[in-house]
């Protein structure tokens, strides 16, 4: 079901006991807009705009809480998470918002106001934007300074400056701003992306009544910086979470929702019904996502701000694998030690991440299967796994789920161990891995008695082998726990075909890891060629004659 804050349009009122969210609106009502072809070219604030502006300035701390560090007169927002479809003039929103501290009754002398995107170019936007307005207003053009080159713009006589950064430019830490505006945040990828974000975010406690604004689109995938922030403002805007600080303006659609329905366009597209983003482009777009996946995917993305699975080409919906998050407790991890047990292993070529996935037979469920995952990285690597796979593999490391091993490539003696260990644990009935990887240390193991066998990455195996898997996930029959490094490594499948349809799994890109989705395919098509399941004729108690007598 599609989300959207209650107050926006319910006609509500807003607290303003200081008056600062009014004092914000007419200031801005003031302002123009060369854009606006009106008489005057008057900045449009429309009402859910106006209401989005006192909703962030009107509601402040009535009287001081040293225990809190509220003080009387700050608002009580600061944490803004504006999430709009495309064309809802987010940008024109933001860069009013910017004026409105750097020049405006929001200003605070001697303070720096930020705004930040993954690339130059994405961060000029919003300051094209803002500087567009300066210009163009003899009222303001005459007492601020606008620096085109490096983006920025400043009031002198309150000693207040805007500036535009990107994670691609100088580095952030040391600064102290007043106002941080995250441009598009879906799009911060990589180590660059989240160490802009911990400079920009750290910074917050030294500048009192500041103001941090997330601005963005809908995203791809889990595992990022916008999904993080964004999943927690629509926990808090469905009141699953008490957060005070956080002001969710959230706006999107369900997965499960009618995407052709135009009453869901107008709910997730406020400015639809004003003109803001043409209807007619909007109904074009909706009929050519009709017929091609891509225009769809695209039209969900960007224009219903539906979150999209990290890969293009997805192997499974991940909605339907995470209905198999149900964690795995000691209770039923016992259970299974008495039932066979399925190892796949995807052992990592040098420096890059093991996977070993363990596959059971679910107990409960005679057609579904359950996996554990162990995942290894060597130690040298996880910071450098981090830069180039933009994930937090040292979270992970230090939460557990990735086993750091002693130096710079992968230690084969410790997964060797590893295995060892697994089989004295479980009732390891096979161990299938890939022979173009670990041959050597599998070799070895046979000798030492563990049960390894040789499981090619060919079409003739791994086809069969991600149909069942396949198969098992849509079928609500698969349950994995909730890790997510599995779930990462499953939504970044993307899925090839051949000219008979077969299946095979890729990487949608080349930084993305699928290690343990291979590693379960392996396992679970193990644990499916093998069906142990209890047969009638086990059963010392069953006469099988007594069937045709009793027919």
């Amino acid at each position: 079901m599609a989300t959207t804050p209650t107050w926006i349009n319910d006609g509500s009122e807003i607290p303003d006991p200081f008056g600062f969210g009014e004092e914000a609106v007419q200031w801005l009502r003031k302002l123009k807009h060369p854009k606006n072809p009106a008489p005057g070219h008057p900045f449009e604030l429309s009402e859910w705009q106006e209401r989005i502006i006192r909703k962030i300035f009107g509601p402040c701390y009535t009287e001081d809480n040293p225990e809190l560090g509220q003080k009387k007169g700050h608002r009580i927002a600061r944490r803004v998470c504006l999430l709009l479809p495309r064309g809802n003039r987010k940008t024109s929103l933001c860069a009013a918002i910017s004026l409105l501290m750097l020049r405006g009754p929001a200003r605070l002398p001697g303070t720096l106001l930020l705004s930040a995107a993954s690339t130059a170019d994405q961060s000029r936007e919003l300051f094209r934007e803002a500087a567009l307005i300066v210009q163009h207003d003899s009222r303001l053009d005459k007492h601020m300074q606008v620096k085109t080159g490096v983006g920025s713009i400043s009031y002198p006589k309150s000693s207040t400056l805007y500036r535009a950064v990107s994670a691609n430019g100088p580095g952030m830490h040391g600064k102290t701003p007043y106002l941080v505006i995250c441009d598009e945040l879906h799009a911060w990828e990589g180590n660059a992306g989240r160490e802009l974000w911990k400079s920009l975010d750290s910074a917050r406690v030294k500048v009192p009544n500041s103001l941090f604004i997330v601005a963005t689109t809908a995203g791809r995938g889990q595992e990022n910086l916008a999904w993080e922030f964004v999943s927690r403002a629509i926990k808090v805007q469905n009141g699953e979470i008490d957060d005070p600080g956080l002001l969710p303006i959230v706006f999107a659609a369900d997965k499960d929702d009618d995407w052709k329905d135009p009453d869901l366009w107008r709910l997730v597209n406020p400015g639809l019904s004003e003109g803001m983003v043409d209807l007619a482009t909007f109904v074009e777009k909706a009929k050519l996502s009709e017929t091609s996946p891509f225009d769809r995917a695209s039209f969900l993305q960007f224009n219903l701000n539906v979150w999209q699975d990290r890969s293009t080409s997805p192997f499974v919906d991940m909605s339907v694998y995470d209905e198999g998050r149900e964690p795995i407790g000691d209770e039923l991890l016992d259970r299974l030690k008495s039932l066979p047990c399925f190892v796949g292993v995807d052992l990592s070529v040098s420096n890059d991440l093991t996977a070993i996935v363990a596959a059971w037979r679910d107990p409960d469920d005679e057609k579904g299967f359950i996996v554990k995952p162990w995942f290894f990285c060597p130690a040298d690597e996880l910071a450098g796994r981090a830069d180039r796979d933009g994930v937090p593999y040292r979270q992970w490391a230090k939460d557990g789920l990735i086993e750091p091993t002693p130096g710079p490539v992968v230690d084969q003696d410790r997964i060797g161990g590893f295995l060892h260990e697994l089989c004295s644990e479980f009732a390891v009935a096979e161990i299938a891995y890939d022979p173009a990887r670990a041959s050597l240390l599998m070799t070895k193991l046979a000798g030492e008695g563990l049960p390894v066998l040789r499981f090619d990455q060919s079409w003739r195996m791994m086809a069969p082998a991600a149909d069942t898997l396949q198969r098992a996930i849509i079928g609500r029959n698969f349950r994995h726990g909730g890790n997510p490094i599995l779930r990462w490594h499953f939504d970044n499948i993307a899925v090839v075909r051949d000219r008979n349809d077969n299946i095979a799994f890729h990487k949608s890109k080349s930084t993305d890891r699928i290690d343990g989705a291979i590693a379960a395919a392996m396992a679970v098509a193990r644990a499916a060629a093998n069906d142990t399941t209890p047969s009638i004729y086990s059963d010392p108690d069953c006469d099988p004659a007594s069937w045709f007598e009793a027919a």
